[in-house]
């Protein structure tokens, strides 16, 4: 059994629902990331400049079945609220987007909507607050600092949260270098602890943590 091959729990209580439209994609969004998103069909133009408008979020859901372009992609049930920041557009029919991670969610029901563009109606999944880092999981932060560092503000923008169990958890996760699939069992737990207490097994597996 890898560190990774725990049972997904996304059991937080919902407390809000919402109907979004979803952009499947090969990759994992995080509460509080940044990224950025080269937008070029059709489905996606128009939901970015719908949700640009409407001042509304969009969801990303990392894909279970399918691709990125073409038919709708079937994702993964648990998901992440993005907003739109920065924006530029290229060249004609070239969108370039800063995508802003916020709640996590999930997927209650789905449908291929105009374009095959997916539309869902979602929850949102309870977070439990700001957690303070256990003293004991501090051996994680001259890892996190050094990469916060390298990559810089533009990157990882202040406030660094270094004190609070969730960012150090999120941060660190979206910054291995694992399979996506790792990622999304990480992005699924609820408890901010046991986040955090899996990568540090994994860092001390492949000692990349000090004493």
């Amino acid at each position: 059994m890898g560190w990774f091959d725990f049972v997904r729990s996304p059991t937080g209580n919902a407390v809000e629902t919402l109907q979004i439209p979803l952009f499947p994609l090969n990759t994992v969004l995080f509460p509080g990331s940044l990224l950025p998103l080269k937008i070029f069909e059709q489905r996606y133009l128009d939901m970015t400049a719908a949700c640009m408008k409407q001042r509304s979020p969009f969801g990303i859901c990392l894909i279970d079945k399918g691709s990125e372009v073409g038919a709708a992609a079937q994702p993964h049930a648990v998901g992440t609220l993005a907003t739109i920041g920065n924006w530029e557009m290229e060249q004609l029919g070239i969108l370039m987007i800063t995508a802003h991670g916020g709640r996590r969610f999930r997927i209650i029901e789905s449908t291929v909507g105009e374009g095959n563009l997916l539309e869902a109606s979602v929850e949102l999944l309870a977070e439990i607050g700001p957690t303070p880092l256990p003293p004991e999981r501090e051996r994680l932060l001259p890892l996190l600092r050094r990469v916060v560092a390298d990559l810089g503000k533009e990157r990882l923008p202040e406030p660094h949260r270094f004190d609070e169990a969730e960012w150090v958890g999120y941060r660190m996760t979206e910054m291995l270098p694992i399979q996506n699939l790792a990622k999304q069992k990480l992005l699924e737990l609820d408890d901010p602890l046991a986040r955090l207490e899996i990568l540090e097994k994994y860092l001390d597996q492949r000692k990349l943590l000090g004493e």
